[in-house]
């Protein structure tokens, strides 16, 4: 009988020491080292647009918009970014490195090599971080935006509105994908 090795999970300061990757970066989930692609002009125009359409409903009640945005929804084992979020600007200024928890709201753009049970792991672990309140995934192909909450999920598509309840607005479909043509 040989013995089998166990790979090791990494700790966050593990993960820190780790050097960054040509082409992209690494996310750590659940204790293992992930390399994510940077995003191409189609994925970093969905996530402006959605910052340009979130941005106006956020300021008046105290929150940003930002991309990219590094959060750890979970205490160990965890760092991930986040394409798009809203985030209360008095968690942002605690922000030493990464947001601890999860923004309370987190958009994700769905890449092509993005998986549906990874991308439902996120939307899960993300909503099990202190703050959390929705995880939204866009879907450039199909022109959809799936929400989940800590109630349920809901799909939204053709000439729907996604509402923003946390600043009681709301995001047409059409309009989002526009920023495609």
């Amino acid at each position: 009988m040989s013995a089998q090795s166990i790979p090791k999970l990494l700790t966050v300061d593990e993960f820190e020491q780790l050097p960054d990757p040509p082409g992209g970066r690494y996310e750590l989930r659940h204790g293992e080292a992930v390399f994510v692609t940077w995003p191409v002009r189609q994925h970093k125009d969905l996530q402006y647009f959605l910052r340009e359409l979130l941005a106006p409903m956020a300021k008046p009640f105290g929150f940003r918009v930002d991309v990219e945005y590094p959060y750890r929804p979970l205490p160990e084992n965890e760092v991930w970014g986040a394409d798009v979020v809203c985030i209360a600007e008095s968690r942002h200024r605690q922000v030493e490195k990464w947001l601890v928890g999860s923004p309370e709201l987190v958009i994700e753009v769905k890449s092509p090599s993005n998986t549906k049970s990874e991308l439902h792991d996120k939307a899960m672990t993300t909503l099990a971080g202190a703050g959390a309140v929705e995880f939204w995934i866009v879907d450039a192909k199909t022109r959809t935006v799936t929400v989940f909450t800590t109630r349920g999920m809901h799909l939204y598509e053709g000439g729907m509105a996604v509402p923003v309840e946390m600043f009681g607005g709301r995001i047409q479909l059409q309009e989002l994908f526009a920023a495609l043509e």
